[in-house]
């Protein structure tokens, strides 16, 4: 029996829970942003399977534009089209041996609160709802099972909640205090749709744990030694550039939605790497341009394949 693409799951549950906040939680947003945000998102990516000459699938820019709807806020719309621009071209665009680097959601957010003091992130304190965190709960449970990415999710959650607890308990905190900061909408979105996404997360399972444990590390240097808010998303993004040294390290499998229930897209071998060099000859193949006319890449020094997706949330 083939096995139904995990990415309707995260749509729907994302759907779901995006419906619950702007009905049930007054989220400070409206059903307009929520709406240009995702519509962004499957805009870019029609627009980048057309440069890049790939099969267009709306599913992965969707998941990234309801992440971007429940997380990112903002009083300008242009930053909320950027984000949804950053989202999907890095998926294409940054890319290692055919895999992304960057969670497309995290960088999006990253990159816009680097530039800018107008964007910021959802509180993650959505009230103290019980139904709402049991279902994003149960949900976040069901995405990851069915993506194979159960591992990466209970280990950081594991490896946060220690750093937490354990913080407190040195200090002399009421327990009150880390069990406040583990009931966080924010953070289950983070733990069970986004630290969870298959294509940039490492391929072993060893490597997943690790990778897990320096991001909740690199949360508590960013948190409470820096002290700057939304620590788990900055150390995402930097953790995010460790990958290919886990992956060579500890090597596994590589993932694709093909063999879980979803479509795959492969890359051509001239441009199996998808920095900033390989943009403008895209741009101007888009351009109906001569194929003669673009730099010729050999691949003699590539001996590795990519058989890639760029379908991640």
């Amino acid at each position: 029996m083939k096995r139904l693409d995990p990415r309707l799951y995260q749509i729907g549950a994302l759907s779901l829970l995006l419906l619950y906040g702007l009905t049930a939680l007054d989220f400070d947003t409206t059903w307009f942003r929520a709406a240009l945000v995702i519509g962004s998102a499957i805009g870019g990516q029609w627009v980048c399977s057309r440069l890049w000459s790939v099969k267009f699938d709306p599913r992965s820019a969707a998941i990234s534009g309801l992440s971007l709807a429940l997380l990112l806020r903002s009083n300008s719309m242009i930053f909320l089209v950027a984000a949804a621009a950053i989202a999907i071209s890095t998926k294409f665009a940054i890319r290692w041996r055919g895999k992304h680097i960057f969670n497309p959601t995290n960088i999006a957010i990253v990159a816009l609160m680097i530039a800018s003091p107008r964007v910021w992130v959802s509180p993650g304190q959505w009230g103290n709802v019980a139904f709402f965190g049991f279902l994003v709960v149960c949900l976040g449970g069901l995405v990851v099972n069915r993506a194979s990415r159960s591992d990466v999710t209970y280990a950081f959650i594991a490896a946060w909640s220690a750093v937490l607890i354990g913080r407190s308990l040195w200090l002399g905190e009421p327990l009150t205090i880390p069990l406040h900061r583990l009931e966080n909408g924010a953070l289950l979105l983070f733990t069970f749709f986004m630290i969870s996404d298959p294509k940039t997360t490492p391929d072993s399972r060893a490597g997943r744990i690790l990778f897990a444990v320096l991001v909740a590390l690199g949360a508590r240097y960013v948190q409470f030694k820096l002290f700057h808010t939304n620590g788990i998303l900055w150390s995402l993004a930097a953790c995010s550039l460790l990958v290919p040294v886990i992956d060579v390290l500890l090597p596994g499998g590589r993932y694709t939605w093909k063999q879980n229930g979803g479509s795959s897209w492969s890359v051509s071998p001239p441009w199996r790497w998808h920095f900033a060099p390989g943009l403008l000859p895209r741009i101007r193949s888009a351009a109906s341009m001569s194929l003669r006319a673009m730099p010729k890449f050999s691949t003699a020094h590539r001996r590795w394949r990519s058989s890639a997706t760029a379908t991640a949330p």
